[in-house]
C-alpha cells in the first residue's frame, strides 16, 4: 500500500498510463497484406491465393505502388508491380525442394527509379509497349502516314520510346481462385501520342489503345500471360515482357553455364545498331544455333560478327511453326496444349530448374544481359554484372512496320490485338542433359 506521501506518485503514474494509452488507440495501423482465397481460407482451389501489400511511391510525391503476390500449392510465389507490370519477384523450387527468387529485380520501388537504373535502363521484368523491341531510324510509314518516334536508342526507338509501358502506373484487379487458377488484371490507357516526349518534335503512335495484361498462376508452375488491345484507328503493337532469368537464383552469378534450346532454325541478323536488315538466315553453322541444347557461354566470346555488334546474344529468332517436323520431334509434347508453339527450354545444371516457354508469337528475342554493368544491386543486395541474368521476349520481330517481309504488328479497330505466352517450370534431374 502506498503511503499518503505517495499519493502524487500514484496520480502521476495513472497520468501516464492514460497518455500512453491514448498514444496508441490514435496510432495509424501498419501496413497490411490483403489476402483472397487460399491456405488457411478454405477457398478450394488447392492453396492457390494472392495477396497485395504497399511497395512505396514514385519520387517526388508520385503515386503509391502496390505489389501482388500470386501463390500455388507447388512452392511458387510471382510478385507484380501496379508500376510498369513489372515481375518483382518470382520463387520456385529446385530439384530438393528448395525455394529462390529466380529474376532479378529490386526489393522496393526506389530500385525501380533511381539514377542509375534510369541511366542503365535494363526494364527488370516490365510489360513493354507500344513496340516491344526497335524501330529502325524512330519512324514508320502505315497508309500513306509517316509516323516518328522518340529516337531513345543510338537514333532509334526502343522499347516505346522515353517513356514506354515499363514506366507507368496500370489499373490492378485481383482475380480470385478459381477453376484451379489465380491472377491479377491489369489495364491501361493508352492515348494517341504516346511514345512521342515531347509533341512539337515527333508524333509519337496513332490511335488510343486500351491494353491489358492478365497474369493467371495454377498449381503446375505455369504462369500464363494474356495480352489484349483494341484501338480506334490504326496503329502498331508489340506487347512482351522484359524479365531477366537466372535460374541458379538472383544475384548467384553469371548465367553462361545454364543450357539454352530455342525452337528457331532461323534468326534475323542486324546491323551495328541493332536493326535487322531484313533477311532471314539459318542459325545452321553459327554461334546462333540453338536447336540444340548449348551452355549460354560455350560461344558467346567467338569473333562472329552478329555477336561482336550485341556484345553477345540479342537477338530475334523465328520460331519454328507447330507444324513443322522438326518441331514435333523436340518440343516432346509440350508445344500444342492450347494452340501455343514451344519457344524456349532454358535449364540450370545445378539446381535442376527448367523454365519452358511456349508462345502464340512468331519470334523470341533472346538478350543474354551484355549491358549490365556493376551499376545495381538487386533484390538480394548483390550486384549485377554483364550476364547475370538473360531475358527470352516473345514477340512479332524487331522493325516490323519497316519491313515488308515481316509479319505484320498492324492492328486497326476491326482487328484488335491479341497474344498468349506462358511461362512453365519445373525441376530436371541429374547435373546436366
Amino acid at each position: 500500500m502506498l503511503s499518503t506521501s505517495s499519493r502524487p506518485l500514484r496520480v502521476a503514474l495513472c497520468a501516464l498510463v492514460v497518455v500512453l494509452a491514448a498514444a496508441v488507440l490514435a496510432a495509424p495501423a501498419p501496413a497490411k497484406e490483403r489476402h483472397h482465397g487460399g491456405a488457411g481460407r478454405g477457398g478450394g482451389d488447392g492453396r492457390l491465393g494472392i495477396t497485395s501489400a504497399p511497395f512505396g511511391s514514385l519520387p517526388n510525391g508520385g503515386a503509391a505502388v502496390t505489389r501482388y503476390t500470386l501463390r500455388n500449392a507447388s512452392g511458387m510465389t510471382v510478385s507484380i508491380l501496379d508500376y510498369g507490370g513489372i515481375i518483382q519477384s518470382l520463387s520456385v523450387p529446385d530439384r530438393s525442394g528448395r525455394e529462390a527468387n529466380v529474376t532479378l529485380g529490386f526489393a522496393d520501388i526506389a530500385g525501380y527509379t533511381s539514377d542509375a537504373y534510369v541511366k542503365s535502363n535494363p526494364y527488370f521484368g516490365a510489360i513493354i509497349g507500344r513496340y516491344g523491341n526497335r524501330i529502325g531510324g524512330a519512324r514508320f510509314t502505315l497508309d500513306g502516314a509517316t509516323y516518328t518516334l522518340d529516337a531513345n536508342n543510338n537514333g532509334n526507338t526502343l522499347h516505346g520510346g522515353f517513356t514506354g509501358f515499363d514506366k507507368v502506373m496500370w489499373n490492378a484487379a485481383e482475380i480470385p481462385p478459381a477453376n484451379g487458377t489465380v491472377g491479377l488484371k491489369l489495364t491501361r490507357h493508352s492515348p494517341a501520342g504516346e511514345g512521342c516526349a515531347d509533341l512539337t518534335k515527333c508524333t509519337g503512335f496513332p490511335g488510343n489503345v486500351d491494353v491489358s495484361v492478365t497474369f493467371t498462376l495454377d498449381n503446375r508452375n505455369n504462369l500464363r500471360f494474356q495480352y489484349a488491345a483494341t484501338t480506334d484507328a490504326p496503329t502498331v503493337l508489340n506487347l512482351t515482357n522484359h524479365s531477366y532469368w537466372n535460374l541458379a537464383g538472383e544475384g548467384s552469378g553469371t548465367i553462361y553455364d545454364h543450357q539454352l534450346r530455342l525452337n528457331a532454325d532461323r534468326y534475323t541478323p542486324v546491323d551495328p545498331l541493332l536493326i535487322p536488315t531484313g533477311s532471314i538466315d539459318p542459325v545452321a553453322g553459327t554461334p546462333l544455333d540453338f536447336t540444340r541444347f548449348h551452355a549460354v557461354g560455350e560461344r558467346i566470346r567467338d569473333g562472329f560478327p552478329q555477336l561482336v555488334f550485341g556484345r553477345g546474344y540479342d537477338h530475334n529468332f523465328v520460331l519454328d511453326p507447330p507444324s513443322s517436323s522438326r518441331a514435333r520431334t523436340r518440343d516432346r509434347g509440350r508445344a500444342k496444349a492450347g494452340g501455343l508453339n514451344l519457344a524456349a527450354q532454358l535449364v540450370d545444371p545445378s539446381s535442376g530448374r527448367e523454365l519452358t516457354i511456349t508462345t502464340t508469337e512468331p519470334g523470341i528475342q533472346f538478350y543474354s544481359g551484355n549491358f549490365l554493368d556493376g551499376t545495381l544491386y538487386g533484390t538480394s543486395g548483390r550486384q549485377y554484372r554483364e550476364g547475370d541474368g538473360l531475358a527470352l521476349e516473345t514477340q512479332h520481330f524487331p522493325d516490323s512496320p519497316n519491313k515488308a517481309n515481316f509479319p505484320s504488328t498492324r492492328i486497326d479497330p476491326q482487328h484488335p490485338y491479341s497474344s498468349t505466352t506462358v511461362y512453365a517450370f519445373s525441376t530436371v534431374g541429374g547435373k546436366g542433359r
